[in-house]
């Protein structure tokens, strides 16, 4: 009798054990291997076992998927006690909810749309993956995944999920067939390709994101959307920079990086310089552009957000974002004021949701209404009302400190609509086609002067409408193709 037959009979788990250890087995071998033949195989393998073998039998056996510190320290242990150690650390790992649960393998492209599948937000960030997941779904098997809500494994989403996130079934979705709720299920990438097409800010995701990076053998790929919460980490919420270094600390080990700009590209390439000092190769980054596709709103869309939105004989300047202090939504503000107390006539309408740090624009904005000025906030928009207000705007602003691409730019812009943005950066690589005014979003003046001229001046606001208009677009259908040769067909 082997040793590892010897712990498994004595292991709590000896309903899943023996399941999970043929899985493991048959895993390792590359071949069917039988429970009763599954210990020995198993303890060949971990005979002074290397880390990625014991992530695997970690992540299988507990149906957790460890962290780094995890799969070194049982790695360790194991060369000194041998291959029951890796079998004690597994039972360690589990709690009673992990005893039950169904365990796959799976070896294809594994996408990771946690915050999707989880929320209905409708974020520049969300947008790009829901956008890029519904091609990607339609044209590649996948295995669409997301989080158990404890942040220690992986779980299959189920169809009825996934249609919800994306807004409609896809055709070749590798999701898991319906389950109950309260059955666990957990998947365990190995010899795959892990993509990571959003923001990930939960450290539980992030340190076992982390180690499979690292030790399942699979190719990491992920959407670069910016490193904001580092460079302008004063304007974010104070848990964020710290979260989100522990993605970039996950991402150290990835083999590839899309960035949505030249911009983005620029910020990554500099952090992949400081991982290289840590004697690391970091993954390779590579500029994918966004799509930059208007939707043309319906006339019942037009009436509706008209009659809503608009206010009669006056025209509006549209802004679209959160209000975050990044986005600078207070000089947006201050610029208005100063033109309505200049006479100029126009309302303002923002569309996006409240962010950290936001009190202050949410304060100034009562005030301002309350002082008559026609301006309001929009919250909870959906797309379609969304693209008749950039339809119906004389113009959109756009004056961000510091943005990975500036979807509202070139959604703007597509829509044959001005927009006054900041002359840098990404912002700046879509303005430099035609139909934007640039402004050092930092100068309050220049930031009105550029309102200004589109609110008043006909001969140049109809010169930038055909600028506008004559754009090249870039559609979502190119975007996703892209990014998909990139981060997985040529990602071998």
């Amino acid at each position: 009798m082997t040793i590892l037959t010897r712990t498994l009979r004595r292991a709590r788990t000896a309903g899943a054990a023996p399941a999970r250890m043929a899985l493991l087995a048959s895993t390792l071998e590359g071949r069917r291997v039988e429970a009763d033949e599954a210990p020995a195989v198993v303890e060949s393998h971990l005979t002074s076992p290397r880390d990625d073998v014991v992530w695997l039998a970690l992540a299988v056996l507990s149906g957790v998927l460890p962290t780094a510190q995890q799969v070194v320290a049982t790695r360790r242990t194991a060369r000194f006690d041998g291959p029951s150690a890796v079998l004690a650390a597994a039972a360690e790992l589990e709690r009673p909810e992990d005893r039950a649960a169904i365990v796959e393998v799976v070896s294809g492209p594994v996408v990771d749309i946690e915050h999707l599948a989880r929320t209905s937000l409708g974020t520049g960030i969300q947008r790009v993956t829901r956008e890029t997941l519904r091609r990607w779904t339609a044209e590649h098997e996948v295995h669409a995944a997301g989080w158990h809500l404890d942040h220690r494994a992986m779980r299959p989403l189920t169809p009825a999920e996934l249609a919800r996130a994306l807004g409609g079934a896809p055709a070749k979705s590798r999701s898991s067939v319906p389950h109950p709720t309260r059955e666990r299920r957990v998947l365990v990438p190995w010899q795959s390709t892990y993509l990571l097409p959003e923001v990930v800010l939960e450290e539980g995701r992030t340190r076992r994101m982390e180690a499979l990076l690292r030790f399942s053998r699979s190719r990491g790929a992920a959407i670069g959307f910016d490193t904001v919460p580092i460079t302008s980490g004063e304007t974010a919420a104070d848990d964020v920079p710290p979260r989100f270094a522990l993605e970039l600390a996950a991402l150290r080990h990835a083999d590839r990086i899309a960035t949505i700009s030249a911009a983005a590209a620029c910020e990554y390439e500099g952090w992949r310089t400081m991982v290289r000092s840590m004697g690391l190769p970091g993954p390779e980054i590579r500029e994918v552009a966004l799509a930059v596709e208007a939707v043309a709103p319906d006339p019942e869309a037009l009436a509706e957000a008209g009659a809503r939105y608009c206010v009669p004989t006056l025209p509006m300047v549209l802004c679209v974002g959160s209000h975050e202090p990044r986005k600078n939504h207070l000089a947006v503000l201050h610029a208005a004021e100063r033109l309505w107390r200049d006479g100029v006539e126009f309302s303002l309408v923002f569309v996006g949701g409240n962010a950290w740090k936001s009190e202050g624009f949410s304060r100034r904005l009562a005030e301002l209404a309350a002082a008559g000025r026609p301006v309001e906030s929009v919250l909870g928009i959906s797309d379609r009302l969304l693209w008749a207000l950039y339809a119906l705007a004389r113009c959109t602003v756009f004056p961000s400190l510091n943005e990975g691409f500036g979807l509202p730019v070139a959604e703007s812009l597509a829509s044959g609509t001005p927009v006054v943005t900041s002359s840098f950066g990404s912002m700046l690589e879509i303005a430099e086609g035609g139909g934007a005014l640039t402004v050092d979003p930092r100068d309050d003046a220049a930031l009105a002067a550029a309102m200004r001229a589109l609110l008043t001046d006909d001969v140049l606001h109809h010169e930038l409408t055909v600028q506008a208009r004559g754009r090249t677009s870039r559609t979502w259908d190119q975007y996703a193709a892209e990014t998909w040769d990139y981060l997985v067909a040529t990602n071998r």
